[in-house]
């Protein structure tokens, strides 16, 4: 396995990040008494319809004596009934000093028998009421028909008034008051001594600070840029690869600046119904223009700005929102002192009305840093652990194409692993393996590899760095492990350029084709196989040999010729090729050719180098894992 560039980090929030979130939900209280009085309301509700429905007909009917149907027949037929009631479900009567209930028998002659019986005792006939419904007393009736339904409504708005509430308050008093703050905006609002974050917490952004330092200035010192008739920009657009520092310079802005910061997400704005996003737009203007001067931040500002051209399906709630915010940024001078400041990494998505001057009128690349930034973000981490005399040249050369948060990333484990460890400070040493263990996980110490595995993974490896030292135009080989790793590598052989590279040559590029075929060979030459350990190798010739071809313009056959468009370059989108179908056959016909010449490349210089390759691998199948130095030593013996 041949590892050249690092993959990307997990996203880690600093320190200062964390601090300032956990003031802020400290600030954010519940409504006195919580919503025990609405279990109380609810309670007192059931309790009614217990009494109405069970507890008092059971009383009223403590008298009523049950019997069958043919004693109340034979009693009628005796004249000693003085009253029916002929329910739905039972049949009440009444005698001289009882009353009994029986139940509804099918007997279509009873109304005319009840109609011709007469009472012996007074000479009057029956007094009975005819069959009706069962009907619920008039308190059950208003509970379950007019109160409950009212009160389960009013729950229901309350529970949502509580999930929009601004800042997540939601009010205490009885009544419809709180639905109200459905259209708040939700956003998080640091005073202005909330924030910490100063513009010297964030390293490797040497441009994007000294371009957002004029907006500072501004907010400090208005006069200075009016007397002239300057214009405070209304917005900046943050732009780069996840990891970056986006949110972070944001909040060192408003650090700076002294100023009021209001923080909210994209997708806080998207609402399942139509106008509420637009309502919390035009809630969070509102009240950042009361306090002015103040910094709203949008991160991920691409969840409601995404372009309207060319989309399929119609979305109304969510174009109402981006419209209503197109407003808004119109709506107030920038004489205000409200600066917009929003992060994207997917800047090819949004609409061009809201990338036009006077909405966003800077858009601010913060790229991976280079050398130097890996350097000074490296530092900035450090000064939060204990640590030791630390190379930082080593570590920046080793973590190229690392963003801010993956270095953090780095410290952090280089510093757990000191503790497991029981060090007493942070080492170089436990910085270069923590560069390993977040590129390729944790050495799997307890794995049992066969001794011909072994031996098989030794010369793949060894002859990855035995290709790349033969070449002139080529990284140096840094360091050659056969020890397995959790992700799944079995070993690996690193590169580390000795300075930066910004531009790569059509010469590195197939010498680095040639390093990648290198395993794979060694593997035919020496071991007379090949094994699924070329897998990776063979899937980062394949892109690079592709790419040379469609987008680098290296091929012969075809020149400077554009055949494939790249998708979002900050979030590693799939390219698209934009050729016909017999171009693209052909185009894998000149990859195909040109990984040939690279294998053919490095097999004439494994062939070359024969006995320095066994010399090689036998160390490294003693050391299990060698340095460059190491490496170069062998290879320099004569």
């Amino acid at each position: 396995m041949n590892i050249v560039n690092f993959v990307e980090f997990p996203d880690r929030t600093s320190d200062e990040t964390k601090k300032e979130k956990n003031k802020s939900s400290r600030n954010t209280q519940s409504s006195p008494g919580g919503g025990s009085w609405i279990w109380g309301i609810i309670g007192a509700v059931l309790f009614l319809l217990l009494l109405n429905s069970v507890i008092f007909p059971a009383v009223s009917q403590r008298r009523v004596e049950a019997t069958d149907y043919g004693t109340f027949i034979a009693t009628v037929e005796r004249g000693e009934v003085k009253q029916v009631v002929i329910q739905e479900n039972q049949i009440i009567y009444t005698t001289n000093d009882k009353m009994f209930s029986t139940g509804v028998v099918d007997d279509p002659g009873l109304v005319d028998r009840l109609l011709a019986a007469s009472s012996p005792n007074d000479g009057g006939k029956i007094e009975f009421v005819q069959k009706v419904q069962n009907q619920r007393a008039p308190i059950a009736e208003l509970l379950l028909w007019w109160i409950l339904p009212a009160l389960l409504f009013w729950l229901f708005y309350r529970s949502m008034a509580r999930r929009f509430s601004h800042n997540g308050e939601s009010g205490g008093g009885f009544g419809m008051g709180n639905v109200m703050s459905l259209g708040k905006s939700g956003a998080k609002v640091y005073a202005d001594t909330d924030v910490k974050t100063r513009f010297s917490d964030v390293a490797g952004q040497d441009e994007a600070k000294a371009s957002l330092q004029e907006m500072v200035n501004f907010l400090h010192d208005p006069k200075k840029y009016t007397a002239l008739g300057a214009k405070l920009p209304k917005g900046a657009l943050l732009v780069g690869p996840p990891g970056t520092g986006k949110t972070l310079i944001a909040r060192a802005v408003a650090g700076e600046a002294g100023v009021p910061f209001f923080s909210m997400s994209g997708s806080e704005f998207v609402q399942m119904f139509v106008g509420m996003g637009a309502a919390k737009v035009r809630d969070l203007f509102s009240e950042a223009a009361k306090k002015a001067p103040c910094i709203v931040f949008i991160d991920e500002i691409d969840a409601i700005g995404k372009s309207r051209e060319g989309s399929i399906g119609n979305n109304d709630e969510r174009e109402q929102t981006l419209n209503q915010l197109l407003t808004e940024m119109d709506g107030f001078e920038g004489d205000k002192g409200v600066i917009i400041l929003a992060a994207t990494n997917r800047p090819d998505s949004l609409d061009k009305a809201l990338l036009r001057p006077g909405r966003f009128d800077r858009r601010i690349q913060m790229e991976l840093p280079d050398l130097e930034g890996r350097k000074a973000i490296i530092q900035v981490h450090l000064n939060h652990v204990r640590h030791e005399e630390i190379d930082l040249d080593v570590v920046a050369r080793a973590t190229a194409g690392s963003s801010g948060a993956d270095l953090a990333n780095i410290v952090n484990e280089a510093a757990l692993r000191a503790v497991r460890t029981g060090k007493q400070a942070v080492t170089t040493a436990d910085i270069e393996e923590s560069v390993e263990t977040v590129m390729a996980g944790e050495q799997r110490k307890n794995a049992v590899i066969s001794p011909e595995e072994k031996r098989i993974i030794a010369y793949h490896e060894v002859g990855h760095a035995m290709v790349a030292a033969a070449q002139s135009n080529s990284a140096p080989v840094h360091k050659i492990t056969i020890v397995p790793r959790t992700s799944g590598a079995l070993g690996y052989t690193m590169q580390v350029d000795t300075g930066e590279r910004f531009l790569y040559s059509r010469e590195f590029l197939l010498n680095k084709l040639a390093t990648l075929t290198g395993g794979r060979v060694a593997e035919e030459l020496i071991c007379h196989t090949c094994t699924t350990g070329a897998s990776n190798d063979i899937e980062q010739a394949t892109n690079l040999a592709r790419s040379m071809v469609t987008r680098y313009g290296m091929s012969d056959n075809y020149g400077m010729m554009a055949l494939e468009n790249q998708g979002n370059a900050y979030l590693s989108g799939r390219s698209q090729m934009v050729c016909s179908d017999a171009t693209a056959a052909d185009v894998d016909k000149e990859v195909q050719r040109m990984i040939a010449e690279a294998k053919d490349k490095a097999s004439r210089i494994i062939a070359e180098h024969m006995d320095k390759m066994y010399a090689v691998a036998d160390y490294l199948l003693e050391k299990e894992t060698i340095t460059g130095e190491e490496f170069m030593t062998i290879l320099n013996q004569k």
